[in-house]
């Protein structure tokens, strides 16, 4: 057996999952490669399965990334699901699924009622490491932040900035296969008055977290509801499903990643090891 753990150029170094993956598929008498995508010298058809990692690059290469992805076989996670899940337009369907997700305004514009907040946090759909992101203290600063993506021809999203973030963070809940692996706690990223910032992935906390029951139970749902949305007959391969505590203290999804996220492998507890078995199994071994 041979996994391609695939990856971009540039952030291959930066992920510190890849070693991690490596070694266990060497523990299990497989052989695991990390493989950049658009490298023109690869056989994707020589592997006996194709995992989709750090391509944290597609974010200005989004058509370029699904098309490759419609060429390599036995890809995971697969065309729909990836081509989905790399627009956060996702949260739309979610929502008119019956999902608690954070309030979202889309494409507002000057004048638009952002709600009774203290702060908003805008964003574009097609974005990853919090770029092209920033935390407005006044709906001024919302409004011409949003107005400027959509003026590049880019979707963006308004949101409440969730208060509880600051000292409870986030809470990402990782699924192989189906199966809940192991949570984390993510520390928050957007600080107040820095504006745009485009270099947020290195202030980053990350510690292993217990997850609540009902943190288990949204997150359940989110999977569940994936899987109906997307009409599929098996779960996604890896799945992280990042929660936020609204004001009421109830679990709320902020994102849902399906493509290329972050699994937090150092903190997981032998959840390399994990993800690996999936994939074998996924793969008839």
């Amino acid at each position: 057996m041979t996994i391609a753990f695939v990856t971009s150029s540039t952030h291959r170094p930066y992920d510190p999952d890849l070693p991690l993956l490596e070694a266990a598929a060497a523990e299990r008498g497989t052989v695991g490669e990390v493989v950049v995508w658009d490298d023109p010298q690869v056989d994707w058809s020589a592997y006996d399965a194709v995992v989709v990692r750090s391509c944290w690059d597609y974010i200005a290469r989004r058509k370029e990334f699904l098309a490759w992805a419609a060429t390599v076989p036995r890809l995971h996670n697969p065309l729909d699901v990836l081509s989905w899940n790399t627009d956060k337009a996702y949260l739309r369907q979610l929502q008119d699924a019956g999902v608690p997700i954070i309030e979202t305004l889309w494409d507002v514009t000057v004048g638009d009622d952002l709600g009774d907040h203290d702060e908003w946090v805008v964003k574009p759909t097609i974005s990853s490491g919090s770029k092209d992101t920033a935390r407005w203290s006044s709906r001024e600063e919302a409004w011409a932040h949003s107005a400027e993506l959509v003026a590049a021809g880019r979707t963006s999203m308004t949101q409440p900035y969730i208060s509880s973030v600051d000292e409870e963070g986030e809470t990402a809940m990782l699924y192989f296969a189906g199966t809940f692996s192991h949570a984390i706690r993510k520390g928050p990223l957007l600080q107040r008055g820095e504006g745009v910032r485009q270099d947020r992935d290195s202030r980053e906390e990350i510690t292993p977290r217990t997850p609540t029951s009902q943190q288990r139970e949204v997150s359940d749902h989110v999977m569940e509801t994936v899987m109906s949305l997307l009409g599929l007959d098996q779960a996604p391969l890896y799945a992280r499903v990042d929660l936020v505590t609204a004001a009421d203290g109830a679990p709320i999804l902020i994102e849902l990643e399906l493509a290329e996220p972050s699994l937090f492998l150092p903190q997981s507890g032998g959840g390399a090891g994990r993800l690996v078995d999936a994939v074998l199994e996924r793969a008839g071994a």
